[in-house]
């Protein structure tokens, strides 16, 4: 029978919807740190020409005289470049490049050139120590560094190195491509969520024809073999279903196969075995001789024995689910079936030294009917097997209680005894087949089978329990026939 999908691990539904979110999200994460490098590399280009043309401004501020250099840099320019305590521009200019002239000493130098090209700005990263006024100590910051060589001198004084330093924090340049990184991802996120409930909303349906597909099959009763019906399923399913309907038909054939022959065989074997019993009753009314008579009696017993069990193959045959019987359905009185084969049972429980008798206290309050909608032939039956083995099993001097009452929406039906019982460890296994709960007394085995049988054919449960004096109680629950109990 088949199972759940997700039975032994993952279901097929989520393997498919990790599969496919899968490279969505390797996707979400490059283009995140594509989009981080993006952004940083468009924030090093906006700052870079800011700091080209800081470089530049201050450079031109540096005019070479014969005796050294002018610096035409008023405090009134130093204080504009330093206003924003948030994004501060640092400077240093030095000559010969390395030895301080003006500006803040703790710029980092600018990587070894052995040539630097002249007027032409290099950029690189480094860290500075900077000073805070509520702070003791100087802290280290991360800063973007534009890097300006100029060349100085005329043709009397030979040619000098002037290194132009502007440096801005890289605290502004990681918020911009922070914020552009956020921007970028926030729509991102949300179209892949988007994405993700379409696919999963997409699974589900592809899916949904392999899900009833295995609910059509786990409702089923085991032996149910009828043909799976998959309409408007992919191709795929199809030709699953059409796999499995031809095991079916093969099992469903088997299956009919060994029933015609169980059939066929017991019908052949009753007459041949009433005969036979007819034969041992005559010969044993005339039998004289003690011996011979043990034997006959062993005969009439076997030929008895086995005509029970061909009559309890016979029945089984009938409640089977393919048996037309089955099928055939009235509204029948639980009640007045079990006053009837009370009054039948009496003169065999009485000849077995057992007190049999029907318990009709709980006709008050429910119109003294119990009706269910059924085969009565097939609950006869079941009613007798559960009176037979009572009868069969309790011994001498037990008691057999019957019951019928309804239940709510359920008509029940009890037959208790106060016998030795079953063991509540093989109260389960009694109702198999060819399983008997005691090796005493010459039945087959099938008695509890048949009831069971029967009774699921209605709809209904049977159940073993302990009884109120120490025996066995048989529960039988049927579905009420609502029409007949209004």
């Amino acid at each position: 029978m088949l199972r759940g999908v997700g039975a032994g691990g993952l279901s097929l539904q989520r393997q498919l919807l990790l599969w496919l979110l899968l490279p969505q999200l390797v996707l979400w994460l490059a283009g995140g740190f594509a989009t981080y490098r993006l952004a940083a590399g468009y924030a090093n280009r906006a700052i870079d020409d800011s700091l080209s043309q800081a470089s530049r401004a201050l450079a031109r501020q540096i005019k070479p005289l014969e005796s050294g250099l002018l610096i035409d840099f008023p405090r009134a320019a130093q204080d504009v470049l330093e206003a924003d305590p948030e994004d501060r521009l640092y400077y240093m200019v030095s000559t010969p490049p390395g030895r301080f002239i003006l500006g803040s000493r703790t710029l980092p130098p600018p990587p070894a050139i052995a040539q630097p090209r002249l007027n032409v700005p290099y950029f690189y990263d480094g860290s500075m120590a900077v000073a805070e006024a509520d702070q003791e100590l100087p802290r280290q910051q991360r800063v973007r560094v534009a890097a300006l060589y100029l060349a100085y001198g005329g043709a009397d004084s030979a040619r000098q190195l002037l290194l132009v330093q502007v440096a801005r924090s890289s605290a502004n340049r990681e918020e911009l491509a922070r914020g552009i990184l956020v921007d970028t991802l926030l729509p991102l996120s949300g179209l892949i969520v988007l994405m993700t409930m379409i696919v999963w909303a997409g699974i589900r349906a592809g899916l949904a024809p392999l899900a009833r597909l295995r609910r059509e099959v786990e409702n089923r009763a085991p032996t149910d073999l009828a043909p799976l019906h998959i309409e408007q399923a992919p191709r795929e399913l199809q030709s699953l279903a059409r796999a499995l309907n031809e095991l079916l038909g093969a099992a469903r054939r088997n299956v009919a196969a060994q029933k015609r022959f169980i059939g066929d065989a017991a019908h052949q074997l009753r007459t041949p075995l009433a005969g036979l019993k007819s034969q041992t009753e005559l010969a044993l009314q005339g039998c004289a001789d003690a011996e011979l008579r043990a034997r006959l009696e062993r005969v009439h017993q076997s030929a008895t024995r086995s005509a029970h069990l061909v009559n309890q193959l016979l029945t089984l045959a009938r409640a089977e689910p393919e048996s037309a019987l089955v099928q055939d359905r009235s509204p029948v009185d639980l009640r007045q079936l079990a006053r009837e084969l009370t009054a039948e049972m009496v003169p065999r429980a009485l000849r077995a030294g057992v007190d049999l008798g029907l318990d009709e206290s709980e006709a008050e309050g429910d119109a003294g009917t119990v009706p269910v909608r059924a085969n009565g032939l097939l609950l006869r039956e079941a009613l007798s097997n559960l009176i037979d083995n009572a009868i069969r099993y309790a011994g001498r001097g037990a008691e057999v209680t019957l019951r019928a009452r309804r239940e709510g929406m359920q008509a029940v039906v009890e037959v208790e005894d106060n016998g030795p019982g079953i063991p509540v460890t093989e109260r389960e296994r009694v109702f198999e087949r060819f399983v008997r709960g005691t090796h005493g007394g010459d039945g087959c085995g099938l008695g509890l089978a048949i009831v069971r049988e029967i009774v699921e054919r209605h709809a209904g449960t049977a159940s073993l329990e302990d009884g109120a004096a120490g025996g066995l109680r048989v529960v039988l629950r049927l579905p009420l026939d609502l029409a007949a109990a209004a």
